[in-house]
């Protein structure tokens, strides 16, 4: 069998299965997006990028950081990251999958300990993978498992660094980490917690600062700048000392060119907007609040907490059939299958974006709640 015919067949098997994934254009009501504030479209930004151009600033950064492409704009942004975050230092990347990857792969040592909630995101997943450290997963929200874990660990034998590794928010079920108990957990243990703060920047914290702001523990902190934000790449911040290991070692900043100095500047056009505007965040509660009403009225969908809404429906097929009749409806609502969430149970992932309105949504969970109708 030849290469392609290989490649082919697998195909075939994922199509079977409806788990064959295509791209597909952007159409109806916007609950698929992560643009939580309706920065991305926003002329808030299309005036900084036009304004930008306009004092010269470049499109491309040419090179790599550490060639000849690091530009003030990536400078200043990380110093203006790091006060507005609270710390030490930043790490401005071209995505938040290889901010992760960065973590993970290159600042835990051989003879560390990684101990992360079962749940966590793949890009964390795939720097570990990389890395050099013995890795531990504990179950979903379970701080007790976890001290668990790693007492055992100690037991075996295991002196090196702990690392916790856990989401603020949780990308597929839009359920909150018990971030408290993990910082108590982690300053017992002398362990560093890191936070994926992704779909928690600009809608959780103080200004949109996040949920992990003022831990009382050692914190590295991952701030995505393509979702709420509006723009794209990924902020690493915290110690100083982690940042420069991260600029000498880390191989995705190493060896890859350097994000946009446009993107640098639309990055902190967006930190700026959280501060002066908190109308934003008021706005992002108000339709988050208005949502969880709805759905727990509508399709007795209850303990809700963010602004992601899963509704599991378990079977891959069945899934994407109601997805497509949403669709249909003029509502962009995607169907998450395997391997993005455990097998068994293919969801519907509703983001409340800043593209909607209260009447969108209502309208949504009314049609979800027909399909529940249909088929009880």
């Amino acid at each position: 069998m030849t290469t392609l015919a290989r490649i082919g067949d697998a195909l075939d098997v994922l199509a079977s299965r409806h788990r064959l994934r295509r791209l597909k254009p952007r159409t109806g009501w916007d609950f698929a997006s992560n643009d939580y504030l309706g920065l991305a479209g926003s002329a808030l930004l299309a005036d900084a990028a036009r304004e930008a151009l306009d004092r010269g600033v470049p499109v491309g950064s040419g090179g790599s950081r550490l060639l000849r492409g690091n530009h003030p704009e990536h400078e200043m942004l990380e110093a203006e990251a790091a006060s507005f975050f609270g710390a030490e230092a930043a790490l401005f990347m071209g995505g938040g999958f290889q901010a992760n990857q960065a973590i993970f792969s290159s600042l835990p040592a051989t003879g560390d300990l990684i101990l992360h909630d079962t749940l966590v995101h793949a890009s964390a997943l795939e720097g570990m993978r990389l890395g050099r450290a013995t890795t531990r997963a504990f179950s979903h929200n379970d701080i007790t498992a976890a001290g668990q874990i790693l007492g055992k660990w100690r037991s075996d034998g295991g002196r090196g660094q702990v690392w916790i590794a856990v989401e603020s928010v949780y990308s597929m079920n839009g359920d909150l980490a018990p971030l408290s108990d993990l910082a108590c957990l982690a300053r017992d243990e002398g362990a560093v917690l890191v936070v994926d703060e992704a779909h928690a920047t600009g809608v959780f914290g103080p200004q949109g600062r996040g949920l992990a702001d003022r831990l009382n523990a050692q914190v590295l902190r991952l701030h995505s700048c393509g979702k709420a934000l509006g723009v794209a790449g990924g902020l690493i911040c915290g110690a100083k000392v982690m940042i420069d290991m991260l600029i000498n070692r880390a191989r995705p900043f190493v060896f890859a060119t350097a994000p946009s100095p446009l993107t640098a500047v639309l990055v902190r056009a967006a930190l700026r907007a959280l501060q002066e505007h908190p109308d934003l965040v008021h706005a992002t509660h108000q339709r988050m609040t208005h949502a969880h009403a709805e759905a727990r009225r509508l399709c007795a969908l209850n303990d809700l907490q963010s602004h992601i809404i899963p509704v599991v429906i378990g079977a891959d097929e069945a899934t994407m059939l109601r997805a497509q009749c949403l669709q249909d409806r003029g509502f962009d609502v995607r169907g998450i299958r395997p391997p993005t969430v455990p097998r068994g149970t293919s969801r519907l992932r509703i983001s409340i974006t800043g593209n909607i309105d209260r009447a969108q949504i209502t309208a949504l969970f009314m049609a979800i709640a027909d399909q529940q109708r249909e088929v009880a």
